[in-house]
């Protein structure tokens, strides 16, 4: 569940499982939301499970883990991928150094295993592996009006510039961190870090207090980032090779391997991946209509070449829209996709329809920031 579930209930909000964990759908209409974090500016439980690592050794046990060079000073932090012996993510994470200690912000329903896996292995290192996702609550700002939002009610420091990077303050009596995120909704984005005793009122600073924001939930939120070209862990990472997900910004390839204590996993680096992930538009699927499933089939001239991981209605384009993964070396404009009319998620029976599909440049929608996640292959 998250930290304030009573206070969502309060608003009228439903609830859907991410990763195992009890998270806010929606509070109705989200397509509508949608529309008001683009034009303006939302508030978002984003539910962070969160792993912190002490001790003199935190950097190098850290660092020989994931991806990326994790950071050495005060106020920064950076996007990173913990992969398998295969090469294949295992989950994603931001890792902040903050006051002496790393602080992992997983996604919903990561940090019980990896906590544990990391404790299990520290040996002789001076280091400290803990679970704390019920220590801290994490609140997104996002929108073009995002940093006018969070100045209106920051206290003791400006918003902070460069993105993944923080600055401490207060919102009312409540001491917070703020973070500059890296554009995953497209927008102005930052994130709101604050003890579980003060979530509460954050919160209801956030929604309330200085410029007013709207709340929404991950319904919302996925169809943000769908529109922003944004890969997630649960839908395009969760055991795949990084560069067919194309998020080159999670990892730094000068360093070669990854070492986790008693594996090396290697990314695959060389030459072109297996499979490139694609916007795929769906004009003729309209707000009411049935969207692909994840899974479902992507065909050109009805052979089947590739498969959908989420879709979504985008209000902005008044079209549905879709992430889908093909082939690299396949180049085209159109596409079919099969929808599952009837909604019972059966494969080849009478109620599937196939609809047809245009390949996009992505994002969908160009907001008031980019995504630094967007799929890159070069």
């Amino acid at each position: 569940m998250t930290i304030i579930d009573d206070v969502h209930e309060a608003h009228g909000a439903t609830f859907v499982e991410r990763g195992g964990r009890r998270v806010v759908r929606d509070y109705g209409r989200p397509a509508r939301t949608a529309m008001a974090v683009r034009h303006v500016v939302g508030a978002f439980d984003a539910a962070y499970g969160v792993v912190t690592v002490s001790g003199s050794d935190r950097r190098a046990f850290v660092n020989d883990a994931v991806t990326n060079v994790v950071p050495r000073e005060d106020g920064e932090g950076v996007y990173a991928l913990l992969l398998s012996p295969e090469g294949r993510v295992r989950t994603d994470m931001y890792v902040y150094e903050a006051d002496g200690r790393l602080l992992c912000f997983t996604p919903p329903g990561q940090a019980g295993w990896l906590a544990e896996e990391w404790d299990s292995r520290t040996f002789v290192q001076d280091v400290d592996v803990a679970r704390a996702s019920d220590e801290f609550a994490v609140f997104g700002v996002h929108g073009p009006k995002a940093t006018e939002k969070v100045a209106s009610v920051l206290n003791g420091a400006g918003t902070p510039a460069e993105p993944l990077s923080f600055v401490r303050g207060s919102m009312g009596d409540a001491g917070v961190t703020v973070i500059r995120n890296d554009g995953l909704a497209g927008e102005e984005g930052f994130e709101v870090v604050c003890t579980a005793s003060a979530a509460e009122r954050v919160w209801d600073t956030l929604l309330h207090h200085g410029n007013n924001a709207t709340p929404f939930g991950y319904a919302t939120w996925e169809t943000l980032t769908l529109e922003a070209g944004t890969p997630l862990f649960q839908t395009e990472l969760d055991d795949r090779v990084p560069n067919v997900s194309g998020v080159r910004n999670a990892v730094d390839y000068e360093k070669g391997c990854f070492v986790g204590q008693e594996t090396v996993a290697r990314v695959e680096n060389v030459g072109r991946p297996s499979r490139r992930l694609v916007g795929v538009e769906l004009p003729s699927v309209e707000a009411a209509g049935v969207l692909p499933g994840a899974g479902a089939a992507v065909s050109v001239d009805d052979e089947a070449v590739g498969e959908v991981t989420r879709a979504a209605w985008s209000p902005h384009r008044e079209a549905g829209v879709a992430f889908a993964f093909v082939p690299y070396d396949t180049d085209v404009d159109r596409v079919e996709v099969t929808v599952d009319a009837a909604g019972d998620d059966d494969e080849g029976d009478e109620e599937d329809a196939v609809v047809g599909g245009e390949v996009v440049a992505l994002p969908f929608v160009d907001g008031s920031d980019r995504s630094a996640r967007r799929p890159s292959y070069e």
